[in-house]
């Protein structure tokens, strides 16, 4: 079969695709930095102590919590 396409003089807007593959990469960009930062916040909050935290003003970081009741060593050897 015949090749029946027709081709105007103008390609496809190269203007057009360059500048939403600029913006996407901006995006990236922006995107990226803003990880970044989130990271490099959770780190340095990691490394702070609870008075520390509670100085700034941030709420203590959920940490595993062991709690013993009063008397436990004492039923668990009377259990023995």
């Amino acid at each position: 079969m015949a090749d029946t396409q027709t081709r105007t003089g103008r390609s496809a807007s190269k203007r057009h695709l360059f500048g939403s593959s600029r913006k996407s990469v901006a995006t990236i960009i922006a995107a990226f930095r803003g990880w970044r930062r989130t990271v490099a916040r959770r780190r340095a909050l990691a490394d702070l102590t609870p008075d520390q935290l509670n100085d700034i003003g941030h709420p203590e970081a959920d940490r595993p919590v062991l709690s013993i009741k009063a008397g436990l060593i004492t039923n668990l050897m009377s259990m023995r």
